[in-house]
């Protein structure tokens, strides 16, 4: 099973790239980020025609996540974390598909650092880490996936100086994101690569995909039941090279077969 994550950046605007995406790559279940479109205008139908079905949490003009299948039934669980039933935006979905629960998620980017963006960055952050533990005490085999806005490690940055001030690179954001990852999940890209400089996001300005001065902000974390069946994962760079795409590439891992065990 392929299952990616893909920060389209406005999946309106940038639908011609997201199909010839999923035509060539062919993902089985596929997490959005940044639909950047309220739920009446998300273009249900052209996925539908690759035959994807699709659940979606959409917003006007900002932010906007959505889960799409082709390998069965997507079965809602949750619409926005827990914790702050006054929050407005649209940055969670979960779903079960394919005998996997999914956390698709677009977490905060929070800038300027310091101001009330970043506050509200590392309270989010909280609500993660609360609610991702309840999922991996269950027991099931669960994936959080999407853009978490965070560079965990220097090696995860291009010229690591020039950010530290900024809050994808704050020492708060990377020590939540390890207290995520202390739960006992998995960092798939990081786990098979450990010693690559990947990256899955780079800048329209300065020429940045060119230079490859790119960032690796888009995660997909593995609960250990899932974590056993990890095969391969990847990143999708060269669709960041495409004519009117979004500054993020899709990443994606491949997971061996659920073993059947006898009674």
């Amino acid at each position: 099973m392929k299952i990616a994550t893909y920060n389209v950046n406005g999946v309106n605007g940038r639908l011609p790239v997201l199909l010839r995406w999923l035509q060539e790559s062919q993902p089985d279940i596929v997490c959005l980020q940044e639909l950047k479109a309220p739920d009446e205008k998300f273009p249900l139908s052209p996925i539908e025609e690759l035959g994807y079905q699709a659940i979606w949490h959409g917003q006007k003009s900002w932010n906007g996540v959505a889960i799409l299948s082709r390998v069965g039934t997507i079965q809602e669980t949750r619409r926005g974390l827990p914790g702050a039933p006054e929050d407005s935006h649209s940055r969670y979905i979960e779903a079960a598909v394919g005998g996997i629960l999914i956390g698709g998620l677009y977490l905060p980017n929070g800038n300027p650092k310091p101001g009330p963006k970043f506050d509200y960055k590392l309270r989010w952050m909280e609500r993660l880490i609360e609610h991702a533990g309840e999922l991996i005490g269950s027991g099931l085999p669960v994936m959080l996936a999407g853009d978490f806005n965070v560079m965990p490690t220097e090696r995860d940055v291009y010229k690591p100086e020039r950010w530290l001030d900024d809050a994808l690179f704050a020492p708060e954001a990377r020590a939540a994101y390890f207290r995520l990852l202390e739960q006992g999940w998995t960092d798939a890209l990081r786990h098979l690569h450990p010693d690559e400089t990947i990256y899955t996001f780079w800048d329209y300005f300065r020429n940045a995909f060119a230079r490859d001065a790119g960032l690796r902000i888009d995660h997909l974390l593995l609960s250990p039941p899932l974590a056993k069946r990890l095969r391969r994962a990847e990143v999708d760079s060269h669709v960041r090279g495409w004519e009117k795409t979004s500054d993020h590439a899709p990443v994606w891992v491949e997971l061996a077969p659920e073993r059947k065990t006898r009674r």
